[in-house]
């Protein structure tokens, strides 16, 4: 059978919503809690944490529907950093969205699969060594995950319903599994124990894992604050994945704003919900020091005793399962978008006989691949929050800088709280950015440095030469 020359649209609303909150829920908030009472040391600021990265989402998501209304095409946000600024721009987003975003996420999320199977079968443990080359050593776990993330490209390669059928089981399964947690966890609260965590829940301080408190300045409570933020906000990214996708929603220019709402306000409330949950049936000192950071498993213990390794192993594996699919269905858009401009590799922008970008999705796979052997699921969160937000904050920029470049164009929707909205996001992003740089460097530089190695390969692959090309209008894509 002959390729397909053009998407098919074929997902509705509500599987555009699974998209958005199937690709935000992982595994991030079964761990990240551990790390954000370390840096603030109350069930306020932890809430707080939470509240502030559940505001900046719903914000960034809310602007970017003006977008996604004005060009409901395939790409998302690289085709809306290309439109308001250059080319370069765009390519630069692309650039790290294939060596460092997507491809960096889908191997964490895909290792957080593979260390929480094996609470069920221990053979597979990251602890392990499963292939010893000398210069580097593979775990079962490692190993595992990578056979995850190439049994969902081939199930993505199959069309973009194979790929839908999977999400919205695996989203809805964790949706209904996570709300049962916290009911259950709610039952579960013991009055000691919400008392003492809720006592001093503004006093903001270090907290070690001896028990023992240090106190901060005020700058390095902000630091702190935005070190808390870098879990947080890695738990609650890829909303914007769905924009990715635009060419095969239907009726695009209402659709994907709405699933944009829906899908972040759902999962906005749900991580607020179990944080509370987490409070109530665990002192602060449990959630600091949970082994490995695993507080989920150690909440789920408490409320189900000895079951509760395998209930919370379960539902982890369901979301990060689900998670990973999402990512990969929708990553390969942006570069298929990128060779239709001349931005990258020709055979990216072509589609295979089920409609959709094959030789991109198995390029994605084999990057994502070697980014799952290259070290702690810690170290690629940390380097992909900071790279995001960047981006994040130049693309709402950019509303501001279309809406005078192009005054006259079709908007079906303009950005909730304009201007407000989006320049307090704006503010907010460049802050978490700069105390990031200040407090966690090891970390922000080196995607920052990938990031900009995109300038000479720009140009080097024929960036400027093919600038003609990239600047016609999306609609003559």
């Amino acid at each position: 059978m002959e390729n397909s020359t053009s998407f098919k649209p074929s997902l509705r609303l509500m599987d555009a919503t699974m998209l958005v909150a199937g690709s935000m829920i992982g595994s991030g908030i079964f761990i990240v809690s551990a790390d954000i009472t370390r840096n603030v040391g109350s069930a306020g600021w932890l809430l707080f944490v939470w509240l502030i990265t559940g505001f900046m989402t719903l914000t960034a998501a809310l602007s970017y529907g003006e977008l996604s209304a004005m060009f409901p095409r395939a790409g998302g946000q690289y085709v809306y950093l290309k439109e308001a600024y250059r080319p370069l721009v765009g390519f630069l987003y692309g650039w790290s969205f294939f060596t460092v975003i997507q491809t960096a996420t889908i191997a964490a999320v895909g290792v957080a699969f593979a260390k929480f199977t094996a609470y069920l079968i221990p053979q597979l443990s990251e602890d392990l060594v499963a292939v010893d080359l000398g210069f580097i050593t593979i775990s079962p776990a490692q190993l595992l995950s990578i056979l995850v993330i190439v049994f969902l490209t081939y199930i993505n390669t199959r069309g973009v319903n194979s790929g839908k059928i999977v999400q919205t089981i695996f989203t809805m399964a964790k949706l209904l599994s996570l709300l049962g947690l916290i009911v259950f966890g709610l039952f579960s609260l013991k009055a000691s124990v919400w008392s003492d965590n809720w006592k001093n829940a503004w006093d903001m301080h270090h907290l070690n894992g001896d028990g023992s408190i240090a106190s901060y300045t005020t700058i390095a409570a902000l630091g702190a604050i935005a070190s808390a933020m870098v879990g947080s906000i890695f738990s609650s990214d890829s909303w914007n994945n769905v924009t990715f996708i635009a060419g095969e929603i239907k009726n695009p220019k209402r659709n994907i704003g709405l699933s944009l709402a829906l899908g972040t306000l759902i999962v906005t409330v749900i991580y607020i919900l179990t944080n509370i949950m987490y409070t109530g049936v665990l002192s602060l000192h449990d959630i600091a020091v949970a082994d490995k950071d695993r507080v989920g498993v150690v909440a789920s213990q408490h409320i189900f005793g000895s079951s509760g390794t395998v209930i919370i192993a379960l539902l982890i594996m369901v979301s990060t399962f689900g998670c990973n699919n999402g990512l990969i269905m929708s990553g390969a858009r942006v570069y298929y978008s990128m060779a239709k401009d001349g931005l990258f590799f020709k055979k990216v922008g072509t589609l295979n006989k089920n409609s959709v970008p094959g030789f991109g999705l198995w390029l994605q796979c084999v990057f994502a691949c070697l980014w799952s052997l290259s070290g702690k699921y810690g170290d690629l969160l940390d380097m992909i929050s900071f790279v995001v937000v960047v981006f994040y904050v130049l693309t709402i920029i950019g509303i501001f800088i279309l809406r005078k470049k192009m005054p006259n164009a079709e908007r079906p929707y303009k950005a909730f709280g304009y201007p407000v909205l989006p320049i307090i996001y704006i503010i907010m992003g460049i802050a978490f950015c700069l105390l990031l740089i200040k407090y966690k460097p090891a970390y922000t530089y080196p995607g920052l440095i990938i990031t900009l190695t995109g300038i000479p390969v720009y140009y080097l692959i024929g960036g400027s030469k093919k600038r003609k090309a990239a600047e016609l209008p999306v609609e003559s894509l």
